[in-house]
């Protein structure tokens, strides 16, 4: 996160390209709503690009705090995140940092995680991630309307269906080799809740690297459907009535010297899951964090059509409507799979994933440093119970809409340390209203709904 590429880092990536037989690389990074922005960049422009960075006009990206006025954005690319892609052999991806007149770009997702990383790096912590990415695959008609791309995924329950599986296996399995081939370490591959919908895991690592192929993930998946007549989509609701594309994330804390994992009990376990005091304290930091953290973690109009409560079956939720903690119960915000992780089940397809670790860091920290207590584990399914009787319990209801959310995301005082300051003020304060814009741009369009409605009601 230096900004620089000495001689060696550049010999090191010409030699690995030449191995490869790589002719191009995408200098990649992410705006704020996590689209991959990129410059194909020949192998004979090396030197250029790892030592001066790619130029984009940041404005035109997305939202990364620049207008037309604002000088070159210089994307430096990070020799650790070379990945040649096995879908496209002759061309590499690298994950870049933006600068702006040399220094590192407050407003870049990626630097904000950097920055919380090397943060948690002087406490001699490292934080790993693991992600579940679920997406669908679907035909677009004439019309504009999409429908699950394969005409036999109709079972009312599909989820893990094998038939289902097999029609897609040259998808799945080609997707898979690819994550192995990219040195991920893919374990699963399974149809989902939904029709049309599928998840595929790959092994937990350090943060950055996490969100780093997640990115690159979605790029692949995009990729391949289209090159099967397909589209894919990792949007949190696409269907009213399927299950929508969640982003669960598992999450622990290691020591950075001698990298022991920290969240296991060991001898003592305060609360009965398996977990330790630490693991506790940064899961009630969450909780208590909830109302804004999912401002991040679910970032755009579409994420609270996807919240809510129900049956976990096709068609229903299996979002989270209630920040709650407990343990292999996946009716709450933070699940205990293992006395190893948490799983945050928050998050949906349309994260940021470098916004939602740092997020979620800054969260789990204040729990840690102000020794919060994340009280009695819930065992009850949340789904059943009405909201009188969710409040009894304490348990805190999740925002309805995302103007909601960005409210809450705007006050939090902790959310704005934790994802760092610009020239104009804390990042959170500045993704707020780009979210409150994005939520009052939808809020004043007439939808079809509204017509069929309201048309001849008065």
């Amino acid at each position: 996160m230096n900004g620089t590429n000495g001689s060696e880092e550049i010999e090191q990536i010409r030699a690995r390209a030449a191995a490869d037989g790589v002719e191009f690389i995408y200098a990649m990074f992410v705006e704020m709503h996590g689209k991959p922005c990129a410059k194909l960049v020949p192998i004979s422009a090396l030197d250029g690009l790892m030592t001066d960075g790619a130029g984009f006009a940041g404005f035109a990206a997305g939202p990364l705090g620049q207008d037309p006025s604002s000088p070159d954005m210089l994307a430096i690319p990070d020799p650790g995140s070379y990945t040649q892609l096995p879908w496209q052999p002759n061309v590499a991806a690298m994950q870049c940092d933006p600068t702006v007149e040399g220094e590192l770009w407050p407003y870049a997702p990626r630097v904000i995680l950097g920055r919380a990383l090397e943060a948690l790096a002087t406490r001699n912590l490292v934080m790993k991630t693991g992600v579940e990415a679920e997406y669908s695959l679907v035909s677009r008609r004439d019309d504009g309307t999409i429908t699950v791309a394969d005409e036999r995924d109709i079972d009312e329950l599909p989820c893990y269906d094998a038939k289902g599986l097999t029609r897609m296996l040259p998808h799945l399995t080609a997707v898979s080799k690819n994550m192995d081939a990219m040195g991920w370490g893919n374990y699963a591959n399974d149809h989902e809740d939904a029709s049309g919908q599928f998840e595929q895991n790959w092994q937990y690592a350090d943060a950055m690297t996490t969100a780093d192929r997640l990115i690159l993930f979605r790029l692949m998946i995009h990729t391949m459907a289209q090159r099967d007549g397909r589209w894919a989509t990792f949007m949190p609701k696409p269907f009213s009535d399927k299950t929508g594309n969640g982003l669960h994330a598992h999450i622990s804390l290691w020591t950075g010297d001698t990298d022991e994992a920290l969240f296991p009990a060991g001898d003592t376990d305060a609360v009965g899951l398996g977990l330790s005091e630490m693991a506790y304290q940064f899961a009630a930091g969450l909780i208590a964090h909830a109302p804004a953290l999912v401002g991040v973690a679910c970032p755009i109009v579409n994420s609270y059509k996807r919240m809510g409560v129900g049956a976990p079956t096709s068609g229903a939720t299996w979002a989270p409507a209630y920040a709650a903690f407990g343990g292999n119960n996946r009716t709450q915000m933070i699940r205990v799979p293992e006395p190893d992780r948490i799983e945050v089940r928050l998050g949906d397809g349309a994260a940021n994933p470098y916004l939602m670790f740092a997020a979620m860091l800054a969260c789990g920290l204040d729990g840690i440093d102000n020794q919060m207590d994340v009280g009695e584990p819930n065992t009850a399914n949340l789904f059943t119970l009405s909201a009188d009787e969710v409040a009894a319990r304490g348990i805190v209801t999740l925002p309805p809409t995302l103007l909601h959310a960005a409210e809450n995301l705007a006050t939090d005082e902790v959310l704005a340390a934790g994802l760092g300051e610009t020239p104009t003020g804390p990042y959170s304060r500045y993704m707020a209203q780009v979210k409150r814009d994005e939520f009052m741009a939808h809020h004043h369009e007439v939808s079809a709904s509204e017509i069929d409605r309201y048309l001849t009601l008065f």
